[in-house]
């Protein structure tokens, strides 16, 4: 018989483990390269190596601790009930419950803390709370958590985020207080809890004071339970747990509805209060990973400039991964999301009627000239007398169209929400060719960390103030317009490849892809734009002004909003852009994402 590793017997330990402390038999703890996460009752944490240093078995414990404090000790109906529909409300609203769960574990055993403190340094060393240098760029998911945590346990602020959480902790405490002290008297009560969460958000004015979020829902009984009666309600229950208008309005739409090429239809509802929405976002969730930052005026005289443009490239995906390895990742894309591409094909395929739709052919029969009319021939035969019947088509108000997908891929769309926008953008690729509209797919991130061979040039030529954009560009091209998807399919999966997702330049990135589609020859071009957040590059905004990204994108935006032929919209994931761009929409949960672009994509076609 074999003997059983080490890794694999700490492992087996892990789920023992999570599984006492979960109170459930069913829990299983694997190991991932990729960001932890939990989906159903499989939790995955980060590998440690093989001989297991100390501090990645801590690390590895931390996460699994946490997602099974959160099956033990967290109801996702009753937390989805209450859960505000602003998006940075949303946020702080998911961030204090999560730490309200760890502090439970925390205060109870002294281990689960040590582990939970190890998870928590992981997870701020890429938050921006990092990079602060003002009140205005702390993220208040991040420091409200914090403050829970130090209220719930005792516990300090860590010193990598003290001198940001001293920028804001003036302001919670004068503004919210009382509600963290009223916390502490709730940590064993989810609904009392949640309730004092949607108070503090009304104090800090992130909600409605007049209209705090509803917490007055029956409590579910048990998720087993739950899903039995979801079961046997059918339609039913599933318009009680969609609470979105799209959503609303698929069902209605879709209903006897058949879908084509003989694919499964699957429920089209991504709701993130769901019990399975829930557990399988990352670590992360989907609190903001950017700042809000205040509106900034473009000053007239700003001119944005790169400090050197020879190290950028733009690269197609077979330039970066050898064709084995493509075909690799896009088998584990495929693996990780098989239940989703069902789920979104049923939208694209609503889409794809929408479009049909509008292409739908029409004829002017009985004409002098034009395409014989074959229907008509027997009259003919009958009396040879009869001259020939010909027939014309009738302009279409369908005009040619090509789609441009711009994907944020920088490392703050790690795991899951980049998973997603690639499955999401490979089937509506697939579903516009079958519409006869042309769709490129593009990605935008940096060569490197903190600068690249930009900032060594810079260094070199003994650091001149104000250089402007300091990293090195990388472009990505995963489809073009002209190419089959059959072709291109395999080329997204190296969206799922480790290291490839760093900064994000967003200006630049943008007018890349417009001036690709103005380059094109079809009557109407549509740019969407998946994104995240704000700009973010360490490397150039230490050594310019902290907005100086954030206000090219804006004139990028401006420019090509009013002046050019170019459609444009924006669809945030976590992040309101919103404040960016005129037409875009904030997405909470990624797994909104397949159908909030369908919905945006058939809007611009209705429109027209």
């Amino acid at each position: 018989m074999t003997e059983k590793s080490a890794l694999d017997a700490f492992k087996d330990v892990l789920s023992g483990a999570a599984r006492a402390m979960a109170r459930d038999a069913e829990v299983e703890v694997g190991f991932t390269a990729d960001t932890p996460h939990m989906a159903g009752k499989a939790i995955k944490v980060p590998a440690p190596g093989r001989n297991l240093p100390a501090d990645q078995v801590a690390l590895a414990r931390g996460f699994a601790d946490a997602n099974a404090l959160k099956l033990r000790h967290h109801n996702a109906k009753v937390h989805g009930g209450g859960a505000p529909a602003d998006a940075v409300a949303r946020a702080v609203y998911d961030a204090v419950e999560q730490a309200r769960v760890e502090a439970i574990g925390s205060r109870a055993m002294a281990g689960v803390r040590d582990n939970l403190n190890q998870a928590l340094d992981l997870r701020l060393k890429s938050d921006p709370m990092r990079r602060a240098r003002n009140a205005e760029e702390v993220p208040l998911s991040t420091a409200l958590a914090l403050k829970v945590r130090e209220r719930l346990t005792g516990q300090p602020v860590p010193t990598d985020v003290a001198l940001a959480m001293a920028m804001v902790d003036p302001w919670i405490e004068d503004k919210a207080g009382a509600d963290l002290d009223a916390l502490a008297m709730a940590i064993d009560d989810q609904r009392a809890f949640q309730k004092l969460t949607g108070a503090m958000l009304a104090h800090l004015q992130l909600v409605d004071a007049e209209t705090p979020p509803e917490t007055d829902e029956p409590e579910s009984q048990d998720e087993g339970e739950d899903e039995e009666q979801e079961q046997e309600e059918g339609d039913s229950g599933e318009e009680e747990a969609g609470d979105s208008d799209m959503n609303a309005e698929a069902r209605a739409e879709d209903q006897g509805g058949d879908t084509e090429d003989g694919e499964t239809e699957y429920s089209d509802d991504f709701d993130a209060d769901s019990d399975e929405g829930a557990d399988d976002m990352g670590e992360e969730g989907m609190m903001p990973v950017r700042p809000n930052r205040p509106m900034s005026d473009m000053p007239p005289g700003f001119d944005y400039r790169p400090y050197t443009t020879k190290h950028d490239e733009i690269v197609t995906a077979e330039d970066l991964c050898d064709e084995d390895e493509l075909l690799r990742l896009r088998g584990f894309l495929d693996q990780q999301l098989v239940s989703l591409q069902g789920a979104v094909t049923k939208l694209a395929n609503r889409l794809q009627r929408r479009l049909m739709a509008q292409q739908s052919r029409s004829w002017d029969f009985d004409q002098e000239e034009g395409i014989l009319d074959a229907a008509r021939l027997a009259r003919i035969v009958i009396d040879p007398t009869r001259s020939l019947s010909y027939k014309i088509e009738r302009d279409t108000e369908f005009r040619d169209t090509v789609v441009t997908l711009l994907i944020d891929n920088s490392g703050s769309m790690r795991g899951r929400p980049i998973s997603i926008a690639a499955i999401s953008a490979d089937i509506m690729a697939r579903t516009l060719e079958r519409c006869g509209v042309k769709t490129e797919i593009l990605g935008f991130t940096t060569r490197a960390w903190k600068g690249g061979q930009s900032r060594e040039d810079w260094l070199a030529a003994g650091r001149p103030p104000m250089p402007g954009r300091l990293n090195d560009l990388r472009h990505i091209i995963y489809k073009k317009a002209d190419e089959p998807w059959r072709r291109a399919r395999k080329n997204l999966g190296l969206m799922m490849r480790e290291g490839l997702l760093k900064e994000n330049i967003d200006g630049e990135a943008l007018m890349w892809a417009h001036n690709r589609l103005l380059a094109r020859n079809e009557d109407r071009r549509i740019l969407m734009v998946i994104s995240d957040g704000a700009p973010v590059d360490d490397s150039t905004l230490s050594v310019n002004s902290g907005t100086y990204l954030e206000r090219h994108l804006r004139q990028v935006i401006d420019w090509i909003e009013n002046r050019s032929p170019v459609q444009l919209v924006a669809i945030g994931i976590g992040h309101d852009v919103t404040r960016y761009y005129r037409r875009a929409v904030t997405i909470m949960d990624a797994e909104q994402l397949g159908g909030t672009m369908v919905e945006q994509l058939a809007g611009l076609f209705d429109e027209d």
